[in-house]
């Protein structure tokens, strides 16, 4: 039997989602460009493509976007458990913890029918922002910011943040980062949530899995520890000298590199560097994107390797006033739309995902008393 590590190019489920292109660089929701869906797309509109297939008409979305904001409130019980998460435990394990918890508050109960799933989804994906900005102003021992109705979906999590309403531009380019981060095919989170779903679990085990593996640095962490690296650099003419010590001491830069996107650059990335820059110099202050594009060229000159979407993201992050550990929850409040559209499509033509294995252990061993059993230790 022949493996792929890693399960590298192998098919594991159908969808209609969205779809890569690695070669030529290219990311299309259900048929639709990444680069367009940026330009002219909201992310209300993302989430109801991603659920749906297709775009709303202005009545659907009016109706989406009602039904969103309507279901920002937290319930009672996460709210009061919010300060002892605050206190004890990391933002991205809050937000695993919060999901896991959320289910038995949820409305629609253990309902597993259609219908019931899809309000589950648009749940949770209201809900998310609503536990990371609570977690953040508990930990700062801030009054919690309740919920703007009037403010769209992006807009309104910087404002449970930050306390203030976003000036329009940088609510603009937080929307835009929410669709880039809305779904990618079969990364690991997704394909977490695939298989916790094909088992027939419920709509939030499978969410509750899915922040669980993109906890993990090799997949949501990159745009956090990027940040830090930036940080660590502190000003553009160092960059040369770190990243080269990096290479020396045979350690990674992060934000470089993908699985899919291998000689072209991650379309994500190329969006999220021209706002980088924007924020930049709007803000008077370049000097988070001029390290990172430093970083860029000598990791391209030496290594041959492209930024991926978390390496760009992480300044742009920076200047709209996130924490930079809350750069992954912010990942998993966007992906909360592709995560919930999987999950929903894997109920709605399921089989259980249940991959084979090479055995590579003895053979053919024969047991004998423990009195006997004789082990040889390594000196």
């Amino acid at each position: 039997m022949s493996t792929l590590k890693g399960l590298q190019d192998i098919v594991a489920a159908q969808t209609a989602i969205s779809d890569i292109d690695g070669k030529l660089g290219k990311l299309w929701y259900a048929g639709y460009s990444i680069d367009d869906l940026a330009e002219h797309s909201s992310f209300e509109e993302v989430v109801f493509l991603v659920q749906n297939i297709r775009l709303p008409d202005q009545p659907e979305l009016e109706e989406l976007t009602e039904r969103m904001v309507n279901e920002r409130e937290a319930a009672d019980f996460i709210v009061s458990l919010m300060p002892t998460l605050a206190e004890q435990t990391s933002p991205m394990s809050m937000l695993r913890t919060s999901v896991s918890a959320a289910s038995a508050y949820d409305p629609d109960g253990w309902d597993q029918s259609p219908e019931a799933n899809y309000r589950k989804a648009i749940r949770l994906i209201s809900l998310i922002p609503t536990f990371i900005a609570y977690y953040d102003r508990n930990r700062k021992e801030l009054p919690i910011v309740e919920p703007n109705p009037k403010l769209p979906h992006a807009a309104n999590f910087l404002y449970m943040l930050t306390g203030e309403e976003p000036e329009q531009r940088a609510a603009e380019i937080f929307d835009t980062i929410f669709i880039l981060y809305a779904d990618h095919t079969m990364n690991a989170s997704t394909f977490t949530a695939r298989v916790v779903a094909s088992t027939l679990a419920d709509m939030h085990s499978a969410v509750t899995a899915a922040v669980a593996a993109l906890k993990g640095p090799l997949h949501g962490g990159a745009n956090e520890q990027a940040m830090r690296m930036l940080e660590e650099i502190g000003e553009a003419p160092r960059a040369d000298a770190f990243v080269r010590d990096l290479f020396e001491r045979k350690q990674l830069v992060m934000g470089f590199g993908h699985r899919v996107y291998r000689n072209v650059d991650d379309p994500r990335a190329t969006i999220l560097r021209r706002l980088s820059k924007e924020l930049g110099e709007a803000a008077g202050d370049t000097r988070w994107f001029d390290i990172s594009e430093a970083v860029e060229k000598i990791v391209r000159e030496e290594k041959g390797l492209r930024p991926n979407v978390d390496f760009y993201a992480a300044s742009v992050l920076h200047y709209l006033g996130l924490s930079t550990d809350l750069f992954t929850p912010m990942f998993s409040a966007a992906r909360a739309a592709g995560w919930t559209a999987h999950i929903r499509e894997q109920y709605s033509d399921n089989r259980i995902i249940r991959p084979d294995s090479d055995y590579i252990g003895p053979r053919d061993q024969r047991w004998v008393p423990i009195e006997e059993r004789e082990h040889v230790v390594a000196s």
